[in-house]
């Protein structure tokens, strides 16, 4: 029976209290943060996406791009091609997969873990494993700011501290749990991601949103400074602060006038032209698209993007932003989840359908350069099989070339009542010397009609020669050839 996600940590911390008497969180000391430096603030981090909005655009839609996607399971190939693999619809890891726990479909679940990939540069997966059998069961989501590993100054990793909402910690096993992330830079047990150095300007950006909200609660005038000439008692301070809000704090009070009995008004000189906060924010759009690299027609923007730009924005999208994700999660699969299922896994490997959108234009000019390669090849005596897979083609089977098809019933009629206008219009025949070395083949295509001159040289090459003499066999060469018609009918 399935295990909730509480369940299956605190068995999992049963397990590996029983098995490892060195508590996790001893191990856990100075070790770390003495090496790796202090917490980097993954809370923050993750709060951020619900406060500026270009960050929430960016992540959401790289998130969805990718929870969108198709996995497919595979078994591999002998030859190694992916184009040789063999589907497996049942399996499983396929139906973890599918179905990672009763409360995530696996749209949700890839769409969770890559929201804290893009945010912290971490994306963590916890396993709930079957009572009686040893076999994955579940796959949880982890906040990245509730996991943390415990180095080993031997083994490098001796597992990982579950924190929950209430503050317990609970132990995790290494097999317990499979971790993506960015490579850190500094610190090998933990991931990086672009708001870790974004967190500034997005304070920038959101103190700038704040200050304008507050412009328009507070009169929608610049603040000030009310000054007396004397101390004011407290009950003269509470009075006067009290009558002036009254008086004018609000949209509903703007500029109305105040009134002083002992006292002068001093303005502060800063407008919202002086701040400059559209300059702010635009810029602030600017630097987390930079970080991100993505793709500023990818956020909707409209101004100085044509058609041409957008479509390479959306390529440069799939491409460098959401199969680099793509990759990590299937080496995940493949290499961390896979391996669980024992012998059945072997041989199997998950795969994604491409999200990058085709470039028809260059694939066409792709296939024409090949196909002109392959023909110039193949017309200066190269074996045609032999040239497709040099020059990049597929592998067509090549059987020589086609025998000019025999007249039919329906033909026949056909030229029957269209009379000399068909005949006319095959402008090109073929003709065989007739005598006792005159092979069956030849002798059989005597005085066949073609079209034009591409179809004659098919069977003629170069004008003379049948394709399908026979006379070599028996040291004669082929004596027939293929000419022009008048209009007459009569041979040039």
């Amino acid at each position: 029976m399935a295990r909730t996600l509480l369940g299956a940590l605190t068995n999992a911390a049963t397990r590996t209290a029983t098995a490892t008497p060195v508590p996790f969180a001893s191990r856990a000391s100075a070790y770390t943060r003495g090496l790796f430096g202090a917490s980097r603030g993954t809370t923050a981090q993750l709060d951020a996406m619900g406060s500026v909005s270009t960050l929430f655009a960016i992540v959401n839609r790289t998130a969805k791009a990718e929870a969108g996607v198709e996995w497919k399971l595979y078994r591999k190939a002998k030859s190694g091609k992916k184009e040789d693999r063999v589907e497996v619809t049942a399996h499983a890891a396929l139906d973890l997969w599918n179905r990672p726990n009763p409360y995530y479909t696996q749209s949700e679940f890839v769409e969770a873990g890559a929201q804290h990939k893009q945010l912290t540069g971490e994306q963590w997966w916890v396993i709930a494993r079957h009572e009686s059998v040893n076999l994955p069961l579940e796959l949880w989501p982890v906040r990245p700011d509730r996991m943390r590993p415990v180095p080993d100054p031997e083994h490098f990793l001796s597992g990982y501290m579950y924190t929950g909402p209430d503050g317990q910690e609970i132990a995790l096993r290494k097999e317990d749990v499979i971790f993506i992330r960015t490579p850190h830079p500094t610190d090998p047990y933990r991931g990086i991601g672009p708001v870790q150095a974004l967190l500034t300007d997005l304070d920038a950006v959101r103190y700038s949103a704040e200050w304008n909200r507050n412009f328009f609660l507070n009169s929608a005038e610049p603040g000030g400074i009310i000054e007396v000439p004397n101390g004011l008692s407290d009950d003269q301070f509470d009075e006067l602060r009290e009558r002036w809000n009254e008086q004018h704090k609000g949209i509903a009070n703007a500029h109305r006038v105040a009134i002083l009995e002992h006292g002068k008004w001093v303005d502060r000189k800063f407008t919202q032209r002086d701040m400059q906060f559209v300059e702010l924010r635009d810029v602030g759009r600017e630097i987390i698209r930079e970080a991100f690299g993505f793709p500023k027609s990818m956020t909707g923007a409209v101004d100085d993007v044509n058609r041409a730009n957008a479509e390479a924005g959306e390529v440069m999208f799939g491409r460098w932003l959401v199969v680099p994700d793509l990759e990590a999660v299937k080496d995940a699969l493949n290499h961390r989840l896979l391996p669980l299922y024992g012998t059945t896994a072997q041989g199997l490997e998950f795969d994604y359908v491409n999200p990058v959108p085709e470039d028809v234009e260059k694939e066409s000019a792709q296939l024409t350069a090949r196909s002109t390669a392959a023909a110039s090849l193949v017309a200066a005596g190269f074996d045609p099989a032999g040239t497709l897979s040099a020059v990049g083609l597929p592998d067509i089977p090549f059987k020589g070339r086609p025998v000019a098809p025999a007249p039919t019933a329906w033909s026949d009629a056909v030229s029957g009542l269209l009379g000399e206008d068909v005949e006319a219009a095959m402008r090109w025949q073929a003709v065989a010397v007739i005598d006792d070395n005159t092979c069956d083949p030849c002798r059989e295509n005597n005085g066949q009609l073609y079209r034009n001159r591409a179809a004659a040289y098919q069977d003629y090459p170069g004008g003379s020669g049948y394709v399908h003499c026979t006379g070599a066999e028996f040291g004669n060469e082929c004596r027939c050839r293929v000419v022009k018609r008048r209009k007459t009918g009569d041979d040039e």
